[in-house]
This record gives structure tokens, C-alpha cells and sequence, in this order.
């Protein structure tokens, strides 16, 4: 491929909009162009490294012994109303209305679909398992598109399926498409790292995530060096030692005007945060909880969905707050709330707490010396707060560090959460009619590009990993009017072509300097440079692009071929 006969543009400046490395890059590289705030087309480098992705995914799909589908992205809203999400995905859900006035939405995944689909093929156990995969564009109507690529409206995913006749067989078929992950993401240069996680809207079971390490993630993952435990901070435990000693005084009634946060009345009080126990309001499954967390923790909203059992837990508004406490937010406490019967939970590490300082229940003030158990109406204790660094391992005891991680893929056992919903059964050898069992599987396809680049880049631009570069070498043709000069790029393009590696010759009438600031920029794995004074001082210089201009090598044109597939 030349240069000059493919669409590729480069830019010098950074977007205005892009904050974090691989999103800049994403754009100056030419690999993708924004068309609005979560949308953006890919351009021809683009599409080259975003197939090589999907190659690699299908291939060890199918070895994994998958079979790929293609379901439509429109989904008709009935078969999300038989689950329940039509109303649990909320906003996020792009929704519309075909020209008979019927509810559809455009696919965020595919769960009802496919389980719709099973349920009119499956009548066997001898059809079992069967394990089905697509390579989609979804949507989701994110609040906020940020980070290029890696939180956007529109975005292409691969999600898998599986049915199996019992937990048992759905336990193999899970670890199947675990390895089979690994093997993607080691396959296409990243280093992802599989952690335990919370399987939110799309199921309650076990659940694994793969994340891309990387200052920029949003995600914050949870690492222990002593055993290797892994989570997500909505799934990561924690020791919970008691954070508060025993202090026989009775309670004291403290003025703290115009104090509102921890902080505010720490500061007011000469104390730290932990000497306090922060009391918030949520609404679970529309009833008001009361939820009492150590001063200097947040709550984990998904560990406390799932101790209360809930569908949903949102914070409270201040009307239901006044209504709930008698105070504002601010004052609130568990010591005798307006509302006596409310329920009141409380982080284990709260356990046996007594000298701690709680808001009063009354406007601008706090009580000091409460024991949750002799003051308080305490319901259950349970590990509520998100892990931060420092905290004890709960495995080994040892202390666990906080990462930054990019979300690539997720590994699900969603059980019979969605065969129940449709009734997709088989009959097994006594005619016995059986709830087939789930596995659901996504990789994020455009997510793990944009994940390669923030992984692998330096302050010149991308680093491609040989597996999917949008082409694996560069030939930089410094003389494109000089006859013999062109006619060893074009033999050398040539001949790489018939060993298989991919390559563009970059036959602009540009100065060096141009050319090696694009290639390094783009990222090619190996820039082959070939001048008329190269030549004739005796071959063509090849260099890797993660190495340094040190490890420049004069090559002798017979012998490029081959050094240059060597360096790949």
C-alpha cells in the first residue's frame, strides 16, 4: 500500500477535548475523528488495527468452540419487560418508538435476545452446550462521553453466550472463555489483568473482569502482593477491625453551626474524620434505610444493594431525609430518628462502637460519647464501605495496594437469571422438562484499542504491538523521483507482501524529518528507511519503533526481507 493512495492524516496539535494520552493520540494519529461528544468514525489506520482485533477475537472464539451470530442492534422492548431491565437500565438505554408507535431500543447487549432466540432452538439436552458469540455495535446514552473511546454513546463490543444443561457444566464452560480471554488479550499486546467484580444489571453470580493496567483507568481495582487477590472496589473485601474503643460517658449534646460534612465539623470540633460516624439516607427498593459508615469511608452502594437484597439503592432527597431524621443532611444520626421504625444499618466496622459522635437529629448539632449498641437500634452489620489502600486483605492478612485499571472484557455466570424469564428448558433423557443455565462473555473491541495505546506509547506517540499495528512496516521512501531508490521500496514492499506482513511505503514528497515524526507518531513496529545515500553507502536502515535510534541497523538490500521479519 502507498501512502499517497490511502487516506491518512496526521495532526500536531492535541485536541481541546482530549484528556488523557491515548484519546490524544487516538485523534493525532489519524486512527479515529470525532463526530460528536461520544461518536467518532474510524479512519482507514483505524479500521486496519480495529479488524486485526476482531480477527483475533473470532479466531479464539471459534477455537474456544463458539460459533458466531449476528442479532439485530434494534431490539423490541417486549423482551426486556420479561426481564425487568425495559425500566432497571433507565436513561442509559437509547429508546424509540417504530412507526406503529411500538417501544424499541437500540442494543447496550443482548441477554433477552439471545435467551429469546435459545428458547425457540433448544429442546434437547443433546443440543447442549451451545456457545454463540456476535461482534456488534452497541449503545448506551453515557451522561458524560469521555476519554475518547473508552466512554462513548456508540462502540463495538464482542458478547458471547452460553447454555449448558447444570451449574456444573456452566462452571467449565466459564472457565473455557476465562482462558480464551487471556489468550485475546495477551494476543493483541495488553496486559490485562483478570479481578473479581460485581455483575450489576446483567447478573447476581459469579463474575470476573479484565482490566487493562493504567494511571489513566477509571476504574480503581484492588491488589493484594501477599496472595494475589484481585477486585473491583464495588466487590473487594476487607478485614474490618473495629474502629472505635469502648468509652463509658453518657451522651453529650455538641452546638456545631453551620457545619454540614465531616469535615466541616471536624474541623469545627478539633478532630479527626475517623472520630466520627458519617449517617446517610438512601431509598432501597423505594423504602428509606439508614446506612452508618465510619466518618472517613465512603458507602459502597453495590455492596449495600446487595445486603439488603435490592433491585436499586439511591440517596435520598432532603425532603425524605427531614422526614426520615428530623434534621437536614448534615445533622442526621441513628440516636432516636423522627422516623422510629426506619431502618438502621451499619459497616462491621462500627461493631461494638461506643465515644464515637453522631449527628443529633436536630439541626446543627451532634451528639458525643454514642455506643451504637446501648444508644442506637442497630438492624445488621455487614462490610458496607469501599476499600481503599491500606486496608487488610481478607484473605491473607496483608495490606492491599489501589490500581488504576481500563475495563476490556467481563466473564459472567448469570444461572437462570434470564432461561426462568422466557422458560428456555430442555428435556433431559428422562423427557424431563429443565431450566437451561447461562454464561454471558463481552470483550470490548474499540475499548481494548484504545487500551493497547494508553498501555504503549511514549511522548512521540504510539507503540503498536506487532499483532495489531494498522500495518506492521513502515518503508520510508526518502527519494520517491529517484528511479533506483523507488524500485528498491517497491521490491522490498514486495517481497514482505509474500512473507504476509502488512505494509505501507510512504511515498510522499515530504522532507525525512516529516516522514519519521508520522511514523513514529502512527506507531509502525519496524520504519525501513531507503535513500539514494543509504544506498550507496550500502543497504537500508531498519529500527524498531520501541527501540532507540542507537539500535539503527545498515542492512544490505538483499538481506532486508529477512532482518525485517526477524524484528517483528
Amino acid at each position: 500500500m502507498k501512502w499517497t493512495k490511502t487516506l491518512i492524516q496526521t495532526l500536531r496539535d492535541n485536541p481541546q477535548d482530549a484528556e488523557i494520552d491515548s484519546h490524544k493520540l487516538l485523534m493525532r494519529a489519524g486512527i479515529c475523528r470525532k463526530t460528536a461528544a461520544g461518536l467518532f468514525t474510524f479512519m482507514p489506520l483505524g479500521m486496519r488495527s480495529l479488524k486485526k482485533i476482531e480477527q483475533i477475537v473470532r479466531e479464539e472464539m471459534d477455537a474456544a468452540g463458539a460459533s458466531e451470530i449476528l442479532m439485530p442492534a434494534l431490539q423490541p422492548s417486549e423482551l426486556w419487560r420479561k426481564t425487568g431491565r425495559w425500566d432497571a437500565m433507565g436513561a442509559n438505554m437509547f429508546r424509540l418508538k417504530d412507526r406503529a408507535e411500538r417501544d424499541m431500543a437500540m442494543g447496550p447487549t443482548a441477554e433477552e435476545e439471545v435467551t429469546d432466540l435459545m428458547t425457540n432452538i433448544i429442546s434437547s439436552y443433546r443440543q447442549l452446550p451451545l456457545n454463540v458469540y456476535q461482534i456488534q455495535t452497541k449503545f448506551r446514552d453515557e451522561t458524560r462521553p469521555r476519554f475518547g473511546l473508552m466512554r462513548s454513546k456508540e462502540f463495538i463490543m464482542k458478547d458471547g453466550y452460553s447454555f449448558d444443561v447444570d451449574a456444573e457444566a456452566a462452571d467449565k464452560t466459564y472457565w473455557t472463555m476465562y482462558r480464551a480471554y487471556e489468550r485475546i488479550f495477551a494476543r493483541c499486546g495488553l496486559k490485562a489483568t483478570p479481578v473479581q467484580a460485581d455483575g450489576g444489571d446483567m447478573g447476581d453470580s459469579m463474575t470476573h473482569e479484565f482490566h487493562a493496567l493504567a494511571d489513566a483507568g477509571e476504574d480503581a481495582i484492588a491488589f493484594c502482593d501477599g496472595c494475589g487477590y484481585a477486585a473491583n472496589t464495588e466487590k473487594a473485601e476487607r478485614v474490618c477491625n473495629p474502629v472505635f474503643g469502648k468509652v463509658d460517658a453518657p451522651v453529650e449534646e455538641v452546638h456545631t453551626p453551620n457545619a454540614k460534612t465531616i469535615d466541616q465539623v471536624a474541623a469545627f470540633m478539633g478532630l479527626d474524620g475517623s472520630a466520627f460516624v458519617k449517617s446517610l439516607v438512601y431509598l432501597a427498593d423505594g423504602e428509606p434505610v439508614m446506612v452508618c459508615v465510619p466518618g472517613d469511608r465512603d458507602v459502597n452502594e453495590v455492596k449495600l444493594r446487595r445486603y439488603l437484597g435490592a433491585k436499586s439503592v439511591t440517596l435520598a432527597d432532603y425532603a425524605l431525609v427531614r422526614d426520615v431524621s428530623g434534621a437536614g443532611v448534615g445533622s442526621v444520626g441513628p440516636v432516636k430518628p423522627l422516623k422510629a421504625d426506619v431502618r438502621i444499618v451499619a459497616d462491621i466496622g462500627l461493631k461494638g462502637a461506643s465515644g464515637c459522635i453522631v449527628g443529633a437529629n436536630k439541626d446543627d448539632y451532634h451528639l458525643k460519647n454514642v455506643d451504637l449498641d446501648r444508644d442506637a437500634k442497630i438492624a445488621g452489620y455487614a462490610d458496607l464501605v469501599i476499600v481503599r489502600e491500606g486496608d487488610v486483605c481478607a484473605k491473607c492478612g496483608k495490606k492491599i495496594t489501589i490500581r488504576r485499571g481500563i475495563e476490556v472484557g467481563q466473564v459472567f455466570k448469570l444461572g437462570t437469571k434470564y432461561t426462568k424469564a422466557f422458560n428456555t428448558v430442555y428435556k433431559d433423557e428422562n423427557a424431563a422438562e429443565t431450566l437451561c443455565v447461562m454464561g454471558c462473555y463481552g470483550v470490548g473491541v474499540s475499548r481494548t484499542l484504545q487500551a493497547v495505546i494508553e498501555q504503549s506509547h511514549d511522548k512521540d506517540g504510539i507503540i503498536w504491538p506487532s499483532s495489531v499495528a494498522p500495518y506492521q512496516v513502515v518503508i520510508e521512501n526518502l527519494d520517491p523521483s529517484v528511479e533506483e531508490v523507488t524500485k528498491v521500496a517497491d521490491e522490498l514492499e514486495a517481497e514482505l507482501v509474500r512473507r504476509g506482513v502488512d505494509v505501507i511505503v510512504d511515498d510522499r514528497e515530504e522532507r525525512p524529518g516529516v516522514k519519521f515524526k508520522d511514523a513514529d507518531l502512527i506507531g509502525f513496529p519496524v520504519r525501513v528507511v531507503v535513500g539514494a545515500k543509504g544506498l550507496a553507502g550500502g543497504g537500508v536502515e531498519v529500527k524498531r519503533r520501541d527501540e532507540d535510534k542507537s539500535k539503527t541497523r545498515i542492512v544490505p538490500v538483499a538481506d532486508a526481507a529477512a532482518e525485517i521479519v526477524r524484528s517483528l
